[in-house]
């Protein structure tokens, strides 16, 4: 048993830290010795355990992650938003047992890739992501345990990068002539799992193995994947054309492909300024209030840009947006990418989806909506369109820089005039329709004329 001797102070005799032998090897300093019931439980190096944490810290490139998991205050209302169905790329669900049948088509897109350039082999692509691999972890959180087999590290980054980039290609009709596509059913939902933010390669890893393999007159990578979102999805976006010319297509600046679909819907937008904070935090009448108090909506013309919204002398212009299955998940994913990068701004989608969740409270504003062409329905009864709008909200952060609170602010001033109400009562209640207007005009006609021969009777006998 391990003799010791306990250092005690003067005044009142109570037990400090006890010192062992020094011929055991342990620095006395850096131990902690507890004593319990006359037994010696354990020794705690609790320095060595700080030091470990803080260089798991160092290591955890917390400033560089662009590949978030999603905060469980946005996953806890919609989990399956967020957790690929088909494909699993990247490392976070690598796990995923369920994705497993996924495996035979990243070989045989593997093997397509590796016949557009027979100058190298399979050996040539893994020392290419061996270069890379270092700075592909610093782009995930929670990396502890990626890295630790390098071969199989890098071997993952060429299956699942080979089969995304084939997949974009096939997509856009790249492909052997005379082949057939690999994948000819369930691409709208291997092209959903490629937009979600966990489910990401990093855009340098992809487009190194474009550039190895394309061929001269083959388009950037970047314009390959919004030629694939602007076939999957109709929302008013950037043209492809603008994208190409904007400095947001150089993939020096791309993160990954959610932040590529984000630029091509994002940027060309106005910038705007307000220093009223306290118009962020004011809530918004739902749109049939809105209406009930003299407010008209139009469907925005012209458009490429979903976020082009507008509130002037009581007229309310809204792009058309087409809420289908995937509209949920990619919407959730989006947001979660602008919630996470502190890079982001104006965050767009958070600051849309927060202004649709004030102006939707029920079907009954969504059927408005849809009457006046600003929403269209594919996924059945209205009320699952405001349950979407409703939800999604939850866990997002609301800033001052909120990017629609002049509209907001607009809103509420015009609904806190009377005469706007009164003039809309009698526009709805005596000129809905131009025959309930003709019906009203000559009520009036009638009521003036009943008016005057009742004068006209009380007046004739005074005159005589």
């Amino acid at each position: 048993m391990t003799d010791s001797t306990e250092i005690t102070p003067i005044d009142d005799q109570t037990p400090l830290l006890p010192q062992t032998k020094k011929d055991e090897g342990i620095p006395a300093s850096s131990l902690l010795q507890i004593e319990e019931g006359g037994k010696v439980d354990h020794l705690i190096d609790i320095n060595e355990r700080i030091d470990e944490m803080f260089e798991d810290l160092d290591n955890s490139f917390i400033e560089s992650s662009t590949i978030f998991k999603v905060n469980v205050w946005q996953r806890e209302s919609n989990p399956n938003a967020y957790t690929p169905k088909m494909v699993s790329i990247g490392p976070y669900h690598k796990k995923n047992t369920q994705l497993g049948p996924m495996k035979k088509y990243k070989l045989l897109y593997l093997r397509r890739f590796l016949q557009r350039n027979e100058r190298l082999d399979v050996k040539s692509y893994i020392s290419e992501m061996e270069k890379v691999k270092e700075e592909v972890l610093k782009c995930y959180e929670d990396i502890e345990k990626l890295g630790n087999d390098s071969h199989e590290f890098c071997e993952m980054l060429l299956f699942d990068g080979c089969f995304v980039v084939e997949f974009i290609r096939e997509c856009c009709a790249i492909y052997p002539e005379g082949e057939d596509k690999i994948i000819n059913i369930n691409d709208y939902y291997i092209f959903r799992d490629l937009m979600l933010l966990e489910n990401q390669l990093p855009f340098f890893v992809l487009n190194k193995l474009h550039l190895m393999t394309k061929k001269d007159d083959e388009l950037p990578l970047a314009i390959l994947v919004n030629k694939l979102f602007a076939f999957f999805v109709n929302w008013p976006k950037m043209t492809l054309e603008s994208f190409g010319e904007s400095e947001y297509c150089n993939a020096e600046n791309i993160k990954h492909l959610l932040h590529v679909v984000h630029i091509f819907l994002c940027h060309g937008n106005p910038m705007k300024n307000s220093e009223d904070y306290l118009t962020s935090l004011m809530v918004m009448p739902n749109a049939t209030e809105l209406y009930e108090a003299g407010v008209s909506y139009a469907k925005a013309r012209n458009t490429t840009s979903l976020f082009d919204i507008k509130f002037e002398n009581g007229l309310m212009t809204i792009p058309c947006f087409l809420v289908a299955d995937g509209t949920e998940t990619l919407l959730r994913n989006l947001i979660a990418y602008e919630q996470q990068s502190s890079d982001v701004y104006p965050t767009y989608f958070s600051d849309y989806t927060t202004f649709m969740d004030h102006l939707i409270d029920s079907d009954k504003d969504v059927n408005l909506l849809c009457q006046k062409g600003i929403i269209e329905n594919w996924i059945g009864e209205d009320k699952r369109v405001a349950s979407l709008f409703n939800k999604i909200g939850k866990g997002v952060t609301k800033y001052s820089n909120f990017y629609y609170k002049e509209e907001i602010k607009r809103a509420i001033e015009h609904c806190e005039k009377p005469w706007n109400r009164m003039k809309a009562n009698l526009m709805r209640n005596y000129f809905s329709s131009p025959w309930v207007g003709a019906s009203t005009v000559a009520a009036v006609i009638l009521l003036i004329l009943t008016t005057i021969q009742t004068i006209l009777t009380f007046t004739g006998p005074l005159k005589k």
